[in-house]
């Protein structure tokens, strides 16, 4: 019984500890030594917002959304590529790719968790408990396999936009939530294998994380941490939330099981040994906390940035706020992050003499290289797996450099044996080149003499040749003269030919005409003839009135005249074979 109450009392003050402590934990106190960004480092990264919130546009021209400068400070036409859902099938998030001219940058932009799209929840749980070991030490499983697809896909094209603006732009990697952790994978990927896009140097590639996943081991942040840039803002969950990944959704679905669960690591697991677990995930980099909330007071302040490489105290504990998830959005992380530049040019500008804060904060290193330094150093003392200091960082830089002039001498080298061998090779092609211009020269004699002879026996046969052209040519006249008079004959025949014909046809035209005359002449015939019915017909009438009256006139006369009419009758006409009385043609009818 007391062993169960003296568990029950362990258990009671260590919630309670537990309790008090996330009560009065607040964002601000992640950050509360650090020294404060100046306007210098700070300024890309609200532009580099409004590249990744283009990623969600389809069209820039026409954006549904504005930032908070009211418009989109990017060239449309300078996006060179825009890959979609469809293109990536899954394996990535989706990006575009852009060239900054105005700040001299190449561009490769990836948004974030999309959270209808079940292909970037197999990407985020894709990690084993970082099982995946990467330029020594650990990295997300899933987001590795991601950047090195958008690296096979895109490094030809990176690579050309790189050689055509002079190898003298900066390649830049950006992404939010999912995708910062494919882009800062992508930078520690091409920083160790630059001939991929064409030998690009270190000090050109950069990597800004927005709102960044837990996607590489303690020592690879601080080792990358001159490459990777991650902001947060204020309280965002995703940064703070510990590997695996799956406690995003303990916390959105189960938090009574995620609050037992941090309970018992916070009470129970000490720091040291979170710090040498070296399959635990942390953000990359360098980092940049926006501050706009303090503790006990409501609204948002002016928004302030803190800056450091922190090793140990690297967002280890979930803040319990309303606005976990509203910080982790991209539009209001562009929105703060241009306001706290603003804030940063105004008081840069201002010679006011500020008081000393009542925090102790960390001095501001003369050169981020320094500062980059110390913190590999710090990594080195307290133990981190696979910490690399910044005396064999350099030792291994020198390695890499002794290796570099050692290959460049074996090179050098090689090439002097090149040389040398070109030069015997040279030598010796110089000698077979004058024998063989020898026997060149000897061939040469035996072919002019060949020559000479095959000249006279050409000559002889061009004389035969002219000889039998001339003759062909003498054959080919008396051809063409009897051709001619072929040709004569046969004209003159088709003149004969013609001349019959006209002949002919001036016989036929006379033919035509006398049948012409001969129909005239027929109609006249028959003209008359009708003529002759109708005088037959008149005189016919006449000697029928004639015949009347002599009957009359036989009546009433002697018989005396009616012999005199006889005799009249007698004279004038005559009778026609037919028997019928024909009217003389002496006779004169008046008279």
């Amino acid at each position: 019984m007391s062993v169960a109450c003296g568990l029950e009392c362990v258990f009671c003050v260590g919630f309670s500890r537990w309790g008090w402590k996330r009560c009065t934990h607040v964002g601000s106190d992640d950050s509360a030594t650090w020294a404060a960004a100046t306007p210098e480092e700070f300024e890309p990264i609200p532009r580099i917002c409004r590249v990744i919130l283009a990623v969600y546009e389809p069209d820039l021209r026409n954006p549904k959304v504005s930032p908070s400068i009211g418009k989109f400070d990017l060239n449309p036409d300078w996006v060179i590529k825009r890959v979609t859902y469809e293109k990536t099938q899954g394996r990535s998030p989706p990006y575009i790719v852009y060239v900054d001219h105005d700040h001299r940058e190449i561009v490769l932009a990836i948004r974030g968790l999309n959270l209808a799209k079940e292909s970037d929840y197999k990407i985020l749980l894709n990690n084993k408990l970082g099982q995946k070991m990467l330029v020594g030490g650990y990295v997300h499983h899933g987001l590795l396999e991601s950047a090195v697809w958008v690296l096979n896909q895109e490094s030809e094209t990176l690579r050309g936009l790189w050689e055509e603006n002079g190898r003298e732009y900066d390649l830049v990697f950006a992404g939010h939530s999912l995708g910062s952790g494919v882009a800062a994978l992508m930078a520690v990927l091409v920083v160790n294998t630059p001939a991929m896009i064409g030998g690009l140097p270190r000090s050109k590639i950069r990597c800004f994380a927005l709102a960044p996943a837990r996607c590489m081991s303690l020592n690879l942040a601080v080792k990358y941490a001159d490459v990777i840039f991650s902001v947060i803002l204020q309280d965002d969950f995703l940064p703070r939330t510990a590997t695996p990944l799956e406690d995003i959704f303990k916390s959105i679905f189960c938090l009574p099981c995620l609050l037992f669960l941090v309970c018992l690591r916070d009470t129970f697991i000490p720091e040291g040994r979170k710090l040498r677990d070296p399959r635990r995930l942390y953000a990359p980099g360098r980092i940049y906390h926006i501050v706009e909330r303090k503790f006990c007071r409501c609204g948002r302040f002016p928004p302030e940035v803190r800056t450091a490489i922190p090793v140990d105290g690297r967002f280890e504990h979930i803040v319990l706020s309303s606005n976990a998830t509203s910080d982790h959005a991209i539009l209001w992380i562009e929105r703060e992050s241009e306001k706290a530049l603003q804030e940063m040019r105004e008081k840069s500008a201002e010679t006011v003499v500020t008081k000393a804060p009542k925090e102790k904060r960390m001095e501001r290193l003369n050169t981020l290289e320094k500062e980059h330094k110390d913190a590999l150093e710090r990594a080195v003392s307290l133990n981190i797996p696979h910490a690399v200091s910044a005396a064999e960082e350099e030792e291994e830089e020198e390695e890499e450099e002794e290796e570099e002039e050692e290959e460049e001498e074996e090179e050098e080298e090689e090439e002097e044996e090149e040389e040398e061998e070109e030069e015997e090779e040279e030598e010796e092609e110089e000698e077979e080149e004058e024998e063989e211009e020898e026997e060149e020269e000897e061939e040469e004699e035996e072919e002019e003499e060949e020559e000479e002879e095959e000249e006279e026996e050409e000559e002889e046969e061009e004389e035969e040749e002219e000889e039998e052209e001339e003759e062909e040519e003498e054959e080919e006249e008396e051809e063409e003269e009897e051709e001619e008079e072929e040709e004569e004959e046969e004209e003159e025949e088709e003149e004969e030919e013609e001349e019959e014909e006209e002949e002919e046809e001036e016989e036929e035209e006379e033919e035509e005409e006398e049948e012409e005359e001969e129909e005239e002449e027929e109609e006249e015939e028959e003209e008359e003839e009708e003529e002759e019915e109708e005088e037959e017909e008149e005189e016919e009438e006449e000697e029928e009135e004639e015949e009347e009256e002599c009957n009359n006139a036989e009546a009433s006369e002697p018989k005396s005249k009616k012999k005199s009419w006889d005799e009249v009758v007698e004279k004038l006409f005559h009778r026609s074979n037919s028997g019928e009385l024909v009217l003389n043609e002496n006779v004169n009818i008046k008279g």
